[in-house]
């Protein structure tokens, strides 16, 4: 576990093992729940579907391409759990496939018209 305090910003690094240099990585979704096993009944989404969610959010960039960094601030969600557990799905690309869900950036999904 990893312990911080109410409003502390919290740092995040993935990276990609690989030694193919013409992959990038690319945060898609990444979720906060008290439960590990349910990210969807009471949860917090910081970024979803590339959409930046919370506002505390923001990326840092690096001469590797195998690293995707990024920090939130703490929320309320914390002070009312004693755990908090974050899940996060990343995607690996190709450099300069533009066509890749890393090139995309943010997806907002259309609603569906209902009537007939």
């Amino acid at each position: 576990p990893y312990y911080i305090d109410l409003n502390q910003n919290l740092y995040l690094q993935a990276y990609l093992h690989s030694s193919d240099p013409n992959l990038i990585v690319f945060v898609d979704t990444c979720v906060a729940s008290p439960d590990p096993h349910d990210f969807n009944t009471l949860a917090y989404d910081i970024i979803k579907n590339g959409c930046v969610r919370d506002s505390s959010y923001a990326t840092y960039s690096s001469p590797d391409n195998h690293f995707a960094r990024f920090t939130f601030n703490a929320f309320e969600f914390i002070s009312r759990h004693t755990l908090v557990y974050l899940q996060c799905e990343l995607v690996v690309c190709r450099l300069g496939d533009y066509s890749s869900r890393c090139y995309q950036g943010c997806i907002s999904r259309s609603k569906r018209d209902t009537s007939s």
